[in-house]
């Protein structure tokens, strides 16, 4: 399988970056390229232009401080996965990359294109849209910071403009007292899950949970995120949000039996991230 015919542009500036993709009459732009390439090859995307900004200085940074883990557009997956510091600062990026694919293509894609991709059943997008994080994005026009719930704008949709590159996302730090947890269910690993979820669970001075939320995947058409009512225990907590889900059926799963991963996750991720809180302490 061969691509369509497509003019390749090659910056080695952002500013270069930024002024081919202006120009590009249909451009897409190619970082880690594992969902790009396929899309190519299986002619389900044609664009006139790609403008690959592997060669473009100053994309490839990861900074983790006490505001959160700021992941430059050209951080590879592998990378983001491995760092200790990014790990301490916000422990949920670091257990919902551990479920991106396989090693190979963590190996290449990116954080941030995973992003910009904006599919619902990927685990990323609903890490940033729990987190309340930002996508900075830039143009010839100037810059942006996009927050998450602007973000995702529907299935392989966000809101950036064709001439804008997503430069950067930054995933806000765990707050004092808050545990993380994720987990997920795909017919293979390494697949798109049937179902997944990340939870943050806030616990009290004596160690019982005092809030709760959760980031859905695979059961919308964006990244859900449902605040829940721990009061009564996680197992109501979860029966509650699943009751909240309105998943499609499609070939690989009904909507009911999305459900139910939904509320069977929901249940497990809360006591493993009330667990971590209460490791974690202060």
């Amino acid at each position: 399988m061969k691509p369509p015919p497509f003019g390749y542009h090659a910056p080695r500036s952002l500013g270069e970056a930024l002024a081919a993709l202006a120009a590009a009459r249909d451009g897409k732009v190619l970082a880690g390229g594992q969902s790009l390439i396929p899309l190519l090859n299986m002619r389900l995307a044609a664009p006139a232009e790609i403008i690959d900004i592997n060669r473009v200085a100053g994309l490839d940074t990861l900074e983790a401080g006490p505001a959160g883990v700021r992941v430059g557009a050209l951080v590879r997956h592998a990378r983001a996965e491995r760092s200790a510091e990014a790990a301490r600062v916000q422990p949920l990026l670091r257990l919902a990359l551990r479920h991106v694919a396989h090693p190979a293509v963590r190996s290449r894609g990116t954080v941030v294109g995973s992003l910009a991709h904006a599919d619902p059943a990927a685990e990323l997008p609903a890490v940033l849209a729990l987190l309340g994080g930002t996508v900075e994005a830039a143009s010839v026009r100037g810059r942006r910071t996009i927050g998450a719930a602007d973000f995702f704008a529907g299935p392989l949709e966000s809101a950036l403009a064709p001439d804008e590159l997503a430069v950067a996302a930054t995933f806000p730090a765990l707050p004092p007292r808050t545990g993380a947890a994720f987990a997920e269910i795909a017919r293979r690993h390494g697949d798109y899950a049937l179902a997944g979820v990340a939870a943050l669970v806030t616990v009290d001075e004596a160690g019982r949970p005092a809030a709760a939320r959760a980031g859905y995947l695979g059961v919308a058409a964006t990244p859900l995120v449902l605040d829940l009512d721990v009061s009564g225990g996680r197992a109501a907590a979860a029966a509650d949000a699943a009751g909240r889900l309105d998943p499609e059926t499609d070939i690989h799963a009904s909507a009911e039996y999305r459900r139910h991963l939904a509320g069977v996750l929901t249940e497990r991720v809360l006591h493993a991230a009330a667990g971590a809180a209460r490791e974690r302490g202060t």
